[in-house]
């Protein structure tokens, strides 16, 4: 049995703005309210962790730790098939620059390293969302979350944020970055792990 959730404000332990847009979008038919961690001012700790869930966990508890409320962390990326499974748990590190992320940057690199092994279309690849619960006492819920699809270029789409212009899910014929909130909201990586998470902990 997984722990339910019975409080009525959660952690999300992400300096990310549109991580927490997007939280907090999920959140609201719970009554939920969101806290970001740029908001308590927490520190990033270092994700030293090569899984998704090992990261997602130290981010969780650190949050924890800080601020002694639950706390909810996700940590998500994009495997893709051609290079295999890279960036995967490193896709920020490949947008990272000295003036912050790059995410034009990071997809850019993404087309000329499967140009250069002459990587077979279509370019096959995955979005996966892990989130971790985790409470004051050291219990914390795992749920992880895929979405599929194929990576597009040139990129499309001016919505969403990462990979999203270069990604295009199954059965779609546009990108994350030309749906909307709602649309994308619907069918991603972390609203297969969000509905896991709802069905485990607030269902």
């Amino acid at each position: 049995m997984t722990r339910r959730f019975e409080g009525d404000r959660i952690l999300i332990a992400t300096h990310n703005a549109g991580k927490l847009e997007e939280m907090a979008q999920l959140f609201a038919p719970f009554g939920v309210q969101v806290v970001g961690a740029a908001e308590m001012q927490l520190p990033e700790p270092d994700e030293t962790e090569d899984t998704f869930v090992g990261n997602a966990r130290i981010k969780a508890h650190a949050a924890v730790k800080a601020t002694g409320m639950p706390a909810l962390a996700d940590d998500s990326g994009i495997q893709v098939d051609g290079l295999d499974g890279a960036p995967g748990v490193y896709t920020a590190d490949w947008a990272e620059t000295p003036n912050g992320r790059d995410f034009i940057m990071a997809m850019q690199r993404t087309h000329d390293e499967l140009k250069a092994k002459s990587a077979p279309r279509p370019w096959t690849a995955r979005f996966c969302s892990t989130l971790v619960l985790a409470w004051p006492d050291g219990h914390d819920e795992v749920f992880e979350g895929t979405a599929e699809g194929t990576l597009v270029w040139p990129m499309r789409g001016k919505q969403g944020h990462g990979y999203d212009p270069m990604f295009q899910p199954i059965g779609e014929t546009r990108t994350f970055a030309e749906m909307t909130f709602d649309e994308k909201n619907a069918i991603s990586h972390r609203a297969d792990s969000f509905k896991k998470l709802i069905a485990g902990c607030f269902g």
